[in-house]
């Protein structure tokens, strides 16, 4: 069993920055893909950005790309969502997300563990 909590929301202009942390439990985390998903009122939930078991590979859609970066720490069991030039349509509950797999997916129901989401909110 893993356990994801999410950190680092909060309120920002738009053209800011926030970086978002997702802690997780469990001896394994290293062995998983992780990704970060978010999901607006309204909304579907949307992949944003994934990242394999040791870092090696990162993938981010249009919508996100050039603006976020992925990166994790298997040291310390966490993985964080690094977000510049916010926009308000950005605003959104953001998750973390475990694979229990080497590679990430862009896919909501190849994840086999979620944390309870962060809410970001940008405001223009």
């Amino acid at each position: 069993q893993v356990q994801l909590v999410e950190s680092g929301g909060g309120l920002v202009q738009a053209g800011g920055s926030l970086r978002l942390s997702c802690a997780a439990s469990g001896r394994t985390f290293s062995s998983y893909a992780m990704g970060w998903f978010r999901q607006a009122p309204g909304k579907e939930r949307e992949f944003v950005a994934g990242i394999s078991w040791n870092g090696g590979n990162t993938f981010y859609p249009e919508s996100a790309k050039g603006r976020f970066t992925i990166s994790r720490d298997n040291a310390k069991n966490t993985v964080y969502l690094r977000m510049n030039s916010l926009k308000p349509e950005d605003t959104a509950v953001y998750y973390c997300a475990a694979r229990i797999d080497a590679s990430f997916d862009r896919t909501r129901r190849e994840y086999d563990y979620w944390g309870q989401g962060t809410q970001v909110t940008v405001s223009s």
